[in-house]
């Protein structure tokens, strides 16, 4: 398995670096110093060379979070076999840079020097000089515009042998946890992996970007997506925060199942609703998990299953697990249900099945009559997967009301087995063909027709 590391510095450009080498735009990139922080995988093919390219955060950074940082980038040049030491062309080389050189030295590690943002009229020096790091002469990029990417490729292509293969780490059902800051989602994925992938600080925001991180377990395969803690808009005025919470819904829109994990000592709030409503919409199966259910007594236990069973009248059809990230009890018991909710999702019926279960709630309760013509619901068919989509064909459709096609959507998630997943129901009015056009009469009615004109006239 080839796998790439970027280290170095905050702010040098290793996530435009990480970006340039999957070919999209996964890792937030400002031009703010310490943005990266936990471990971020991305799969990069390099002219036919197939690696695993790891992005961390910058060392160096003065927060309180920067030892835990540090151990992330220590655990990335463990996993790594190629590091590429990336270097600020425009700042130079610190001491820092020195000091991960002599680690870099120490680990025995395959090391690229990358000089970034070098410009074609930049002076050549500053590449020399970084021989005395004892790697070689530094490779000069930038990774903003492509300058020197080629030249990168063709080095990294010499130290890394070209046979190696490795399977994508974007493989499996795609499970993002999303949630209100603080409540544990980055635990949660520490303790399911078994690792601190995830860097967990008792600190609103610690999570900023939307992280990858694949998992192979005896139920399957599955990419969980750690995502930066949605707080409510008015309280939201960073440009970062921001950026991290927009990352955070594009999460739910590529699972297949997202778990809402919320502080059972918390219960359920508004902002909780918020957020469970755009699941939701975006179409993405739903697990609620209540976290820290280790921390309540019966009484508490108690009050939360009544208050959250007042609170999801409406979306009565997610299910609820009890989970303690911190000490794993109940977690291995969500990827049964997550298999579940991913095989539903599928949503593999035949328009036979369909319209028979169509035909069966007509029957039990017809839809209303508007203005005094009945609303007659034909035929229905399948028209997508993950979620499931319907689409029900019939007259005077756009009159049904919300109530009837909540009513639609209960009784095809209860015939179909479709528990944890958003239904999504399409209508089409079958437009009657004689409408717009005038009846023209044959010669014989207009003859009828002037007979009858003249014998009133005459009466």
């Amino acid at each position: 398995m080839n796998v790439i590391a970027l280290v170095g510095r905050t702010n040098v450009g290793k996530s435009t670096l990480f970006n340039r080498f999957c070919g999209r735009r996964e890792a937030l990139v400002h031009d703010r110093p310490g943005l990266t922080r936990d471990r971020r995988y991305g799969k990069a093919t390099l002219q036919g060379l197939t690696a695993t390219v790891i992005d961390v955060g910058g060392v160096g950074e003065e927060s309180a979070l920067a030892p835990l940082i540090d151990e992330q980038v220590d655990l990335a040049i463990n996993e790594a076999n190629l590091v590429l030491l990336v270097i600020d062309g425009e700042s130079g080389f610190s001491s820092i840079e020195e000091d991960m050189a002599k680690q870099l030295h120490v680990s025995g590690k395959n090391v690229l020097v990358v000089l970034n943002k070098v410009d074609a009229n930049a002076d050549e020096s500053l590449g020399i000089e970084l021989n005395r790091l004892g790697f070689g002469l530094a490779v000069e990029i930038s990774a903003l515009n492509g300058r020197g990417i080629p030249r990168l490729v063709r080095a990294i292509n010499d130290e890394l042998p070209n046979s190696a293969e490795i399977e994508s780490s974007h493989e499996g059902i795609k499970v993002a946890l999303v949630g209100r800051s603080n409540v544990g989602k980055s635990t949660l994925i520490n303790t399911i992996v078994e690792d601190k992938r995830c860097i967990v600080f008792d600190e609103i925001g610690t999570t900023r970007d939307a992280i990858d991180v694949p998992l192979k377990r005896p139920e399957g395969d599955y990419v969980l997506i750690d995502t930066a803690g949605i707080r409510r808009k008015g309280r939201v005025s960073d440009v970062l925060e921001k950026f991290s919470i927009l990352h955070a819904f594009k999460a739910m829109d590529r699972a297949q199942v997202a778990l809402l994990v919320i502080d059972a000592a918390e219960g359920v709030v508004d902002q909780d609703l918020h957020i469970l409503q755009y699941a939701a919409e975006s179409g993405t199966g739903l697990i609620l998990v209540a976290n820290k259910w280790d921390t309540l007594d019966r009484y508490k236990r108690e009050q939360f299953r009544a208050s959250l069973s007042h609170k999801l009248k409406f979306a009565d059809w997610i299910t609820v697990k009890h989970v303690s990230a911190l000490t794993g009890a109940g977690v291995d018991k969500l990827f049964p249900l997550i298999n579940q909710i991913y095989e539903n999702g599928k949503f593999e019926f035949g328009t036979p099945e369909i319209n028979d279960v169509l035909q069966r709630v007509i029957e039990a309760h017809p839809p209303p009559a508007v203005n005094g013509r009945q609303i007659k619901l034909r035929y229905a068919n399948k028209v997508g997967s993950h979620p499931p989509s319907i689409m029900i064909h019939g007259n005077q459709t756009s009159r049904l009301d919300a109530q009837y096609k909540r009513y639609l959507k209960n009784s095809f998630r209860e015939y179909l087995n479709l528990d944890g997943l958003p239904i999504m129901l399409k209508f089409k009015t079958t437009d009657n063909p004689y409408k717009g056009r005038r009846n023209e009469l044959s010669p014989r009615q207009k003859k009828k027709r002037e007979r009858l004109i003249r014998h009133r006239i005459k009466h």
